[in-house]
């Protein structure tokens, strides 16, 4: 699980919370690795782990923030002696070593404590702190009863802190809310906003994990600093039914602000489902995504995401195809590329919207839409996309596809990563995952960018828009017997206008 990304002085580290004993929960520690491109990195000796009364049962998530004067400090959640999550903080060690290696945890910890009619078991995971009207502020995850929400505390000088009088935002019947993220997004395009800026150009965004689901949920909204009050804007839903980061294996986001090339940097978790069992056998539960660039669509009503661009010094060989026609039931091979390991940017077009299926308004589940079409059931307009980590005969495959459906004054449009048939493995989580996309179709083209790296296929839908996680184990489609198909199983012909796919390399690690 993700917990304090931060850029400090030309170099990106991450922290993060790992158990060095095995591949399930349990002797978590700060476990801290460092990269000058966030693609190759270097893994340091933990940052911390359990050593004082405030934390002697646990050292969980929190945030990094940068002092004036170029001073980091992280704020973190301490599971104390009597269970109780209290909130601490912990300073470099030595403030002159440019890779931060040792951390101290002061004795005047912990910094705030549940009070009143906070759960203390219920009472986690600082953010990154912001100043504004002349404090400094931070927000804490918890929940009363099922109402999940955000405690907004207040500081003159990062170590008394005092609760404000109000939650900054809550909502009903949304369960504990973890690992709150809090930050502006500019109106005037992909620029990142460091996390204390403000003004009239901006718009914030909340994002939270909601414990009951694990899944990511954010909303677009305003900030009234004065009042410290967020009030989501009426364009997405504040809850469960919400924008999703990713509609995948996604959880336990943060993101940050890169200073070095101005934009904000997401990064998350892509959680596993599976058995302890199946776990301990795989040897982890979880990796981290690839790190993404994240701004406003400039609709003002949702974000966009896309990988950091460091991640093209990966490509390899690349093979290209162009106005590949593909009618009903057609399937066609990217060859000349390690398909287990690949990039691949693809736009699609089609000649008209007519065969467009009916969209039924009760198909409000993206993902319970997708798992009852699927890639196989013939559609008007779709199911077309690509078929990732397949085997020759296609008994493993995992397709990434859309399906376009018609409604009343608009037409819907679906993006799927089923794993269903990803693996001939018993009793793993294999599900169909998918998102709306709200994407014009005007010029009625769909584009599609998925990374593909063995175990993960994350897929981008319409430029960003719409982004798709999947942990997926194939038994026959690995390594140089894995293949790469586009398809079309839609009864309107797909053209593939341009397909560009690379051979990726793996990045060095320490």
């Amino acid at each position: 699980m993700f917990q304090a990304p931060m850029y400090f002085n030309g170099i990106y580290h991450f922290f993060y919370q790992y158990n060095p004993k095995g591949a399930v929960w349990g002797n978590i520690v700060w476990a801290h690795s460092i990269s000058k491109d966030m693609i190759n990195w270097q893994a340091l000796d933990h940052a911390m782990s359990p050593s004082k009364p405030f934390d002697v049962n646990g050292v969980w998530s929190g945030s990094a923030t940068v002092l004036p004067g170029n001073k980091p400090v992280i704020l973190y959640t301490g599971v104390d002696a009597n269970n109780n999550q209290v909130q601490n903080y912990a300073t470099p060690g030595n403030a002159s070593d440019p890779y931060l290696r040792t951390w101290v945890k002061p004795d005047n910890n912990p910094l705030v404590v549940a009070t009143g009619d906070i759960n203390e078991t219920q009472f986690r995971d600082p953010t990154t702190a912001w100043w504004s009207n002349g404090y400094w502020k931070m927000l804490l995850g918890s929940r009363r009863k099922l109402r999940g929400l955000v405690y907004l505390y207040r500081s003159k000088d990062f170590i008394h802190w005092v609760k404000a009088q109000h939650p900054l935002h809550s909502a009903p019947n949304t369960g504990m809310w973890e690992c709150p993220d809090f930050y502006p997004v500019s109106l005037l395009g992909k620029n990142g906003l460091d996390t204390s800026a403000s003004g009239e150009n901006a718009k914030y965004v909340l994002k939270v994990s909601l414990d009951l689901t694990r899944y990511d949920y954010y909303t677009v909204g305003k900030y009234n600093v004065a009042r410290d009050r967020y009030v989501p804007d009426n364009t997405s839903a504040d809850g469960w039914d919400g924008l999703r980061y990713d509609y995948g294996n996604f959880y336990a986001s943060k993101t940050f602000y890169d200073p070095a090339k101005k934009r904000r940097i997401l990064w998350g978790w892509a959680n596993e489902s599976d058995s302890v069992k199946d776990d301990v056998r795989k040897g982890w539960a979880g990796i981290q995504a690839i790190p993404r660039t994240v701004w406003l669509d400039p609709s003002g009503k949702q974000l966009v995401q896309w990988p950091v661009e460091e991640l093209d010094s990966l490509r390899g060989h690349k093979v290209e195809k162009n106005n590949v026609k593909l009618k009903k039931g057609d399937h066609v091979e990217v060859k000349g590329i390690t398909a287990a390991q690949a990039d691949v940017e693809v736009t699609f077009s089609f000649r008209s919207l007519d065969k467009a299926e009916i969209f039924d308004p009760s198909w409000d589940n993206a993902q319970a839409l997708c798992g009852q079409k699927g890639s196989k059931a013939q559609g008007g307009v779709g199911p077309f996309g690509l078929l990732t980590l397949a085997s020759k005969k296609l008994e493993e495959f995992t397709p990434v596809f859309y399906r376009v459906f018609k409604a009343p004054n608009k037409h819907v449009v679906l993006l799927c990563s089923d794993a269903t048939s990803s693996s001939l493995g018993d009793g793993l989580y294999k599900p169909p995952f998918a998102g709306f996309v709200y994407v014009d179709l005007a010029d009625n083209k769909l584009s599609l960018r998925s990374l593909i790296d063995h175990s993960v296929v994350e897929s981008y839908g319409a430029g960003g828009k719409t982004c798709i996680t999947s942990r997926v184990y194939p038994t026959l489609a690995v390594f140089e017997n894995a293949h790469l198909y586009v398809f079309n199983n839609g009864s309107e012909t797909i053209t593939v206008e341009n397909l560009n796919a690379w051979s990726m390399k793996s990045p060095r690690m320490n």
